[in-house]
């Protein structure tokens, strides 16, 4: 790491203002930024300082998605072999996945640093970091088989709508990996939903022939359940097998890339929590917020939907995906302490107000973090204009 640092100072003069390369500063100094913690200080005024930066942080949420990615490539592999009734064995079943979700993080990350790096340079700023969490969620929580087009499309237009009229990280309202979701479902939503575009049945890299067995249905839980006939919330998997509760924290079974296996978000939990990274207020209120409201909708019981126990509703779909890694945004999520507990209660309790009332939309989590987004800032003022009256009454006594 040494030379490496004293091969960035010897280049660096050419970046600076006034050298050959200057016009890519920007450029050269998020590259720096990201592989060194900044030695500069200010100049004036009182600040605290530690190693800890943006980019430092962006690498431990990162971090923290890796058990989950991981296991979604191997999920990914293993619901095309289960399609086409192969088994060509571990290494195998995940260099699968692996390909298939390689191509989905080249594009995300591609399309959105390179509009990141353009905008800084038209601005002469600092390339942001915002986005190096961002292009990981984003072909985390898609369907693997949804175009690569699609992905840059619905990619450029977050980073730019959701993020960059705002003035870029930090100032962001809505989550830019959501928008980027959302986008894609509203605008393509054939590609998004249905029985086919969980579950990779096209044969690549010589795992089996391609044929897919009658009882083939790539649909994911929370979308069985939303389409069912009965008050009945059992689910099956992609050969018409019932899925256990097991099965569903392990997750194998058919979802987004990322968010199929609770057991790996687990481990992402427990990153973010013993860094302090995430805020627990948040992420546990959202999982209470979800199991109350659960329960309510249990007492009513006349759809499968409303018939799903709160461990079922958490343990499906991208419930506990949301409430770890995209509720917990500190950008776009509640700021203060007691903030923190309204924002994930009502987070929790409309994720499945969204996914019982309405059968065409089975996952809520999305809607729900996007809707309270827009109200984050409002639950922050009335918590602190709460504080200020409670502070004026003791002052008074």
């Amino acid at each position: 790491m040494k030379a490496l640092r004293k091969y960035l100072d010897k280049i660096k003069p050419n970046f600076e203002e006034g050298g050959k390369l200057g016009m890519f500063r920007s450029v050269f100094d998020g590259f720096e930024t990201f592989l060194f913690t900044p030695n500069t200080t200010s100049k004036s005024g009182v600040h605290i300082h530690d190693s800890i930066d943006s980019k430092r942080t962006m690498i431990v949420v990162i971090i923290a998605l890796i058990p989950a990615l991981l296991f979604g490539m191997y999920n990914v592999g293993h619901q095309h072999n289960l399609a086409i009734g192969a088994d060509p064995g571990f290494w195998a079943t995940f260099i699968f996945g692996f390909l298939a979700v390689l191509p989905q993080i080249i594009v995300s990350y591609g399309v959105g640093l390179g509009i990141e790096f353009v905008v800084a340079q038209i601005k002469k700023e600092e390339i942001q970091e915002g986005f190096l969490v961002s292009g990981m969620l984003i072909p985390m929580i898609v369907p693997v088989d949804t175009p690569l087009w699609m992905i840059a499309i619905a990619t450029a237009f977050a980073v730019i709508f959701a993020k960059e009229v705002f003035g870029g990280t930090g100032y962001n309202i809505f989550n830019v990996a959501l928008v980027t979701r959302a986008f894609l479902f509203f605008a393509y939503p054939a590609a998004m939903s249905g029985d086919k575009v969980f579950v990779r049945t096209s044969t690549t890299f010589g795992l089996g022939d391609g044929t897919v067995v009658d009882s083939f249905s790539g649909a994911t839980p929370l979308g069985q359940i939303g389409t069912a006939t009965t008050n009945s919330t059992a689910v099956t998997d992609v050969l018409g097998d019932p899925l256990s509760l097991m099965d569903m924290f392990i997750g194998l079974i058919p979802g987004s890339i990322g968010e199929t296996s609770k057991l790996a978000i687990l481990i992402g939990a427990v990153i973010l929590l013993v860094t302090k990274i995430a805020s627990w207020k948040t992420m546990f209120s959202v999982f209470i917020g979800g199991a109350v409201t659960a329960s309510l909708f249990n007492l009513i019981g006349t759809t499968a939907s409303m018939s799903l126990g709160p461990l079922e509703h958490i343990l499906l779909g991208g419930f506990a995906f949301g409430a770890v890694f995209m509720a917990t945004d500190p950008v776009t999520s509640a700021r203060t302490e007691k903030g923190k507990y309204i924002y994930g209660l009502l987070v929790g309790f409309m994720a499945v107000v969204i996914r019982v009332l309405n059968p065409g939309y089975p996952e809520g989590m999305m809607l729900a973090i996007l809707l309270m987004n827009i109200f984050a800032p409002l639950i922050d003022y009335y918590v602190v204009e709460a504080n200020i009256k409670q502070r004026l009454k003791r002052a008074i006594k």
